[in-house]
């Protein structure tokens, strides 16, 4: 008999993927998690009955979170990543000649069955002399780090459960002190089609510590619902509004290669639906 694996993100709207073959099922010290296959996405992670990653287009996000904060600040050296244990958004950031990512995941068997199941999303990140790993709350380690970021990237599923610490103002106010004079926060911040109210609540929250508040968006076709929106605070405005010949200088400096990321989408991505802009201005 098919088995299906139901996405129970949202109240009135979801969706299933096939589940081909399951490679790994259980319910570690934080989250349910199962990794499986499936024809059309390849290799799925889910965590607490949402989809976290696939393999067929997990590079759609993890390039635009990582590659649009970091050329945008053009002299970032120390990255922040809380979340993120696929280590596809540690991958990414590694492309670039920053001194250290420091990566803060909770929960180390989300690290340790993705470098089992999905090695090819982190593709030898974790091996980096420039990767520190800390197995440790992100929330407490921001509230209480002496360190200073250049750019922050919250990877964090959406705002259920213990996660929804992450999308408060005292959080973003621990991020704001957490980064170097001009510093970016970048946040995974959901569909705005559905997730209207967690949007607003977002932007009001990040207002009251920093001066630039926006969002930029990609299409993440298994983030279902629409495009994915991605929460935007700095204190300096000039950071989002380079044009594409100054970030496609700043991109051959670093020499990556990408799949979905170009300058000209990198400057696209701020180009908001009417939508969407009143839910920053909420």
């Amino acid at each position: 008999m098919t088995e299906w694996y139901t996405e129970a993100l949202h109240e009135s709207v979801g969706q299933i993927l096939r589940i081909d073959r399951i490679l790994h099922q259980e319910r570690t010290q934080h989250q349910d998690l199962i990794i499986f296959e499936n024809k059309t996405l390849g290799r799925v992670m889910g965590l607490d009955g949402i989809v976290q990653t696939t393999t067929f287009d997990e590079h759609i996000y993890h390039e635009m979170m990582a590659h649009v904060p970091i050329l945008a600040h053009g002299a970032a050296r120390r990255v922040l990543i809380i979340g993120g244990g696929d280590g596809g958004m540690l991958r990414r950031c590694l492309c670039h000649p920053l001194d250290q990512v420091t990566m803060v995941e909770i929960d180390r068997s989300v690290i340790d069955l993705a470098l089992e199941f999905l090695p090819m999303i982190s593709a030898g990140a974790f091996e980096d002399p420039r990767a520190n790993l800390l197995i440790a709350d992100g929330a407490r380690f921001v509230a209480e780090t002496e360190d200073r970021f250049d750019v922050i990237i919250v990877d964090s599923s959406d705002p259920t459960g213990p996660n929804q610490v992450l999308f408060t103002e005292e959080f973003y106010g621990h991020c704001k002190r957490a980064l170097t004079p001009g510093g970016i926060l970048v946040t995974q911040n959901g569909v705005p089609y559905l997730d209207h109210g967690e949007q607003k609540r977002t932007y009001g929250r990040m207002r009251q510590h920093f001066g630039d508040v926006t969002a930029y968006v990609a299409a993440v076709p298994t983030y279902q619902g629409g495009m994915m929106t991605f929460a935007w605070a700095s204190d300096n405005p000039a950071h989002r509004q380079w044009d594409a010949e100054t970030i496609a200088g700043r991109a051959a400096k670093s020499g990556f290669e990408s799949d979905y990321y170009t300058p000209s989408l990198h400057v696209a991505s701020f180009a908001l639906p009417r939508m969407v802009e009143r839910h920053v201005a909420a």
